[in-house]
């Protein structure tokens, strides 16, 4: 139990910065009649997709095969089956965005293949989320301190030190295609990521003069 006053303080630190890493997703899809003939289709589609992905290796820092699906389409009434359905999910993880928007439409250009993305986010150790837990606890200790000299005391010792969350979430890309004489282009414009922290902290103050 602590013997003296106590302030009690909310420490709180923004930044915004570029994005580290960029995620988007790739599906292949097949329909036909026929399962057999369906499952073929994807089995191709996913293979030109990989055949691709390859081929930009070192753009590509990490790809992951996700969600398989293959579905019977069937009559609204009764279990006859009049197609099939597959698709398959690849998400690509790059870091180097100067050639993001030409493998996106190189992937985009292939047949039943569908593009979604990118979403720009920090890398989960980046430096940039201790740098805010370092402000805002600077900026705790400095609310404690104002406090206090407002009190005509200083600060003696700290009690206790909170971590109340923060972070930052993915954002989706703002995209703008550019088609001329040639080949399409596609513009992106990377989307700052805000990251917020904040702890709650109580500090030991001196005895306050008051009068």
């Amino acid at each position: 139990m602590v013997d003296g006053p106590v302030v009690t303080v909310r420490g709180e630190a923004y930044r915004e910065v570029a994005p580290e890493v960029a995620r988007f997703t790739v599906t292949a899809l097949a329909r036909d009649r026929d399962r057999e003939a369906t499952l073929t289709r994807l089995a191709e589609r996913a293979a030109a997709v990989r055949v691709l992905l390859d081929s930009a290796e070192p753009t590509v820092d990490r790809r992951e095969t996700g969600e398989l699906r293959v579905r019977p389409e069937t009559r609204r009434s009764g279990e006859r089956v009049v197609a099939w359905h597959g698709s398959v999910v690849t998400t690509v993880t790059v870091s180097d965005f100067t050639a993001l928007g030409e493998l996106m439409l190189r992937l985009a250009d292939q047949d039943q293949v569908e593009v979604a993305g990118p979403w720009w986010s920090l890398r989960p150790d980046s430096p940039t989320y201790r740098e805010a837990r370092h402000a805002a606890i600077a900026d705790a200790v400095q609310r404690a301190r104002e406090y206090a000299e407002a009190l005509g005391a200083q600060v003696t010792d700290l009690i206790e030190l909170a971590d109340e969350g923060g972070g930052g979430q993915p954002m989706m890309a703002r995209m703008a295609f550019e088609a001329g004489g040639g080949a399409p282009e596609l513009e992106l414009d990377p989307q700052q990521q805000s990251v917020h922290a904040a702890v709650r902290a109580r500090f030991a103050i001196s005895r306050p003069v008051l009068s």
